[in-house]
């Protein structure tokens, strides 16, 4: 599967213009099938509003009003956000979007890409990700879904109460963690990992339960992120690191659809919406950072070699993670090297 650049120039003319067709289109009648997708963030926030609605959206257009999928953002039909894909897998929902790493160990092979300073792009690493997800990790690690997508944010930021410039900075800070190998890599640089969803951030750093967390730019603005601490430590070149997200489907409720509404599905999912979803998140890093900006925080911007420093000390946590997969039976150093090579060929 190769990525179409109108597919995508689709999708991205499909984010831009989605406010001004909501006011335009009517009721709907009522629809021959009904989905619901649960996430955990926000409605207004990056994911849900500039991803997830534009290709719900597509689908039902396309569909000629066939499917209908509502969506509830915030957690609003219940359950915790490590919950969503045992939601998904039990029937209790018919889709989520999620971070993969909520689920710590369950889906080993996607960790790769959460790797420290191993992507340096978010629409690159995102279709690398989806090949690797259809080249063998869906079937492998996801079999109890329809994977519809697999996606990146872009670079992961330290947002804190003090400055951070060199790892020392971290020792004895609490520091949310994103997931499982970023808990690792905080833990290797000398901080505490904290591990949480990120809805629970703001409250946490509010009470002093953490004194920073991981997060990409474009979710701080729903979170308030800004307004909370002072301090944003980012990195030049790779990225400190990046998550994982996948976008699932009940499997029996995606095999009871006439053929022509699953071609409606998989012609808006796949490597083209992945690489959307991917580079849509990080284009919306720069208006978040902005903001940061405009409140008079302090951005701490590494330059290269400063950032390499930091990388160096990180290192650890490759090599333990690669020992880990070989325990499970999984050649880790192979996953690397494929990833690098999907990453360097680009979409």
């Amino acid at each position: 599967m190769t990525t179409s650049r109108p597919v995508l120039a689709a999708f991205l003319t499909a984010a831009l213009t989605f406010g001004a067709l909501l006011g335009a289109v009517a009721p709907a009648p009522a629809a021959e099938y009904e989905f619901t997708l649960q996430s955990f963030l926000p409605a207004q926030s990056t994911v849900p509003a500039k991803i997830i609605d534009v290709w719900a959206d597509r689908i039902e257009r396309e569909s000629g009003g066939r499917i209908r999928i509502t969506r509830y953002p915030s957690m609003q039909l219940g359950g915790k956000p490590p919950e969503l894909l045992d939601q998904v897998a039990d029937g209790v929902i018919d889709m989520t979007w999620t971070v993969v790493g909520y689920t710590p160990g369950r889906f080993p092979s996607t960790e790769v890409f959460e790797l420290p300073f191993m992507a340096d792009d978010a629409g690159v690493a995102s279709g690398a990700f989806w090949k690797m997800l259809e080249g063998g990790i869906a079937a492998r690690e996801f079999s109890e879904f329809k994977v519809l997508g697999g996606w990146v944010h872009g670079p992961g930021v330290i947002h804190s109460d003090r400055p951070v410039r060199v790892p020392a900075d971290l020792q004895g800070m609490k520091i949310r963690g994103a997931s499982r190998l970023v808990n690792a890599l905080l833990k290797e640089l000398g901080a505490t990992p904290v591990g949480m969803p990120v809805p629970a951030v703001p409250e946490a750093l509010s009470r002093g339960v953490i004194d920073g967390t991981t997060i990409p730019w474009e979710v701080t603005p729903s979170l308030k992120i800004a307004d909370l601490v002072h301090n944003h430590t980012e990195f030049t070149g790779p990225m400190l690191y990046t998550v994982t997200f996948v976008l699932v489907m009940n499997k029996e409720r995606y095999a009871a659809l006439p053929d022509d509404l699953k071609q409606v599905i998989d012609r808006n999912s796949g490597l083209e919406f992945s690489v959307f979803a991917g580079t849509t998140q990080e284009a919306y890093d720069a208006p978040a950072r902005e903001i940061a900006l405009k409140a008079g925080n302090n951005i701490i911007t590494l330059d290269s070699a400063q950032s390499a420093l930091w990388a160096r000390a990180a290192a650890p946590v490759r090599t333990a993670w690669i020992a880990q997969m070989k325990a499970r039976g999984i050649d880790g150093q192979a996953l690397i090297a494929q990833a690098r090579a999907l990453m360097a060929a680009g979409n």
